[in-house]
């Protein structure tokens, strides 16, 4: 079993542009957590160095709010970057998420790892998912900036 969760998606737009859609708060907002979910621009904040923080609020269909915070690595643009992530505020997370960008043919391969942790194989199924969902609206982003 892997020790990893990896995702990787080939994005038809430069790498530039690509790394552009993590850090840039407009862009971050419309993408993360899918098309089904809000995050006002006004609860995301992205202090994109290292050791700065981010925390982005997801407005739920439901009514229900999920909040979201980490704090950034490594930032290597447009090639590299790393941050942890956590929806339980009060239990920092230590352990990074490193998401690289390579110029392919055609435009950018964009390559998402997560340690896997104690996650169970059905975890790790439905994180892959839900990182795809994600990165399907990011597809979206890109495409109307491209």
């Amino acid at each position: 079993m892997s020790n990893d969760v990896v995702v990787t998606r080939t994005f038809n737009a430069p790498r530039e542009l690509v790394y552009e859609a993590w850090t840039n708060p407009e862009h971050f907002s419309v993408w993360f957590g899918t098309d089904a979910v809000d995050v006002p621009l006004d609860t995301l904040s992205l202090d994109v160095r290292v050791g700065g923080a981010w925390n982005a609020v997801m407005q739920l269909p439901d009514g229900n709010q999920i909040h979201w915070v980490g704090e950034y690595t490594e930032v290597d643009p447009p090639e590299r970057l790393s941050f942890t992530m956590t929806d339980d505020p009060a239990n920092p997370s230590d352990v990074p998420i490193v998401v690289v960008f390579a110029e392919v043919a055609g435009g950018t391969e964009m390559t998402l790892t997560q340690l896997r942790g104690d996650f169970t194989q059905e975890q790790v199924e439905a994180t892959i998912m839900g990182y795809n969902g994600f990165f399907d609206s990011m597809e979206k982003v890109l495409a109307a900036q491209n």
